[in-house]
């Protein structure tokens, strides 16, 4: 069984150009999380429960990437390079399009490929647009669970359409608190060392997979926090924008702008403490 047993008819459906508005960027990013995550849940239940799905590595022997990560960025890029085709494109498989209008996709077909691989529920597909000043519009479709989580800068952001807030957490003792670890094993023993120091002083310690939906989670108040390192644009883009316009504080651990090198979104009431926190436990 291959990805393209599951391709759809999206070039039918991406003809018209899309405008740069705020909105129709979202709406735009919708149909492309939704129709790249519908095409890899597909093939997944396809192959069935419990049957492995063939992956190679990338960046460490425990970093997967499948057949379906590609097919699925093949169609977002497909989409965009025809409705906007002036646009820059850059994808976790290698998606490298650049281009001139000055707005930039920021595509990851499956955020939490090892999730798909051993067909766990928490995966994703995460599409962003981005310019000059940061995240502009963003979704990140969840299939399994039939989710979509979407946002426009300066127009809230929404859970299958409804509008979502975070938590009003406020004592950082009662924080619920998620966290993603490196594919890299000599950060991930730093990480862990982290995660052993902060786990006292926290309600728990969540560890989903997908830095995507923990930044959802964290927008619509199932998680009070999320904090990792070493991420990459893609697993950050849509998310922080959702979490941010969901009223979540949203930084780096020193509490300038989140970035791949490290990001933190919480529920404004216990953000100052666990920038704090997360500092004098050390890295």
């Amino acid at each position: 069984m291959t990805p393209s047993s599951f391709e759809t008819d999206s070039e039918a459906n991406s003809e018209v150009t899309v405008s740069a508005t705020p909105h129709s960027l979202r709406v735009f990013a919708e149909q492309l999380a939704i129709e790249a995550g519908q095409l890899a849940l597909v093939g997944r239940r396809k192959l069935g429960v419990g049957q492995a799905v063939a992956h190679d590595t990338k960046s460490s022997l425990t970093d997967p990437v499948t057949d379906f990560d590609r097919a699925a960025e093949q169609l977002l890029v497909n989409m965009i390079r025809r409705a906007r085709p002036d646009d820059t494109i850059i994808g976790e498989e290698g998606a490298d399009h650049v281009g001139c209008s000055g707005f930039e996709w920021h595509l990851d077909p499956i955020d939490g490929t090892a999730n798909f691989v051993y067909d766990l529920p928490t995966w994703c597909t995460s599409v962003a647009v981005v310019d000059r000043d940061g995240p502009i519009a963003g979704a990140v479709s969840a299939p399994v669970a039939g989710e979509l989580f979407s946002a426009e800068i300066r127009g809230g952001s929404t859970l299958n359409g409804a509008p979502i807030r975070c938590s009003a957490a406020n004592q950082i003792s009662k924080a619920l608190v998620g966290t993603g670890f490196s594919y890299l094993a000599d950060r991930r023993g730093e990480q862990a060392k982290r995660v052993a120091r902060l786990l006292p002083d926290v309600r728990d310690i969540r560890r989903f997979g997908s830095a995507a939906l923990d930044l959802c989670m964290v927008a619509c108040g199932r998680l009070d926090a999320y904090y990792e390192e070493h991420l990459n644009s893609w697993d950050l883009a849509a998310g922080v924008l959702i979490a941010s316009e969901a009223g979540a504080t949203t930084s780096d651990f020193s509490g300038g702008p989140a970035s791949s090198a490290a990001t933190l979104a919480s529920a404004p009431g216990v953000h100052a403490g666990l920038v704090s926190l997360i500092n004098s436990t050390g890295s």
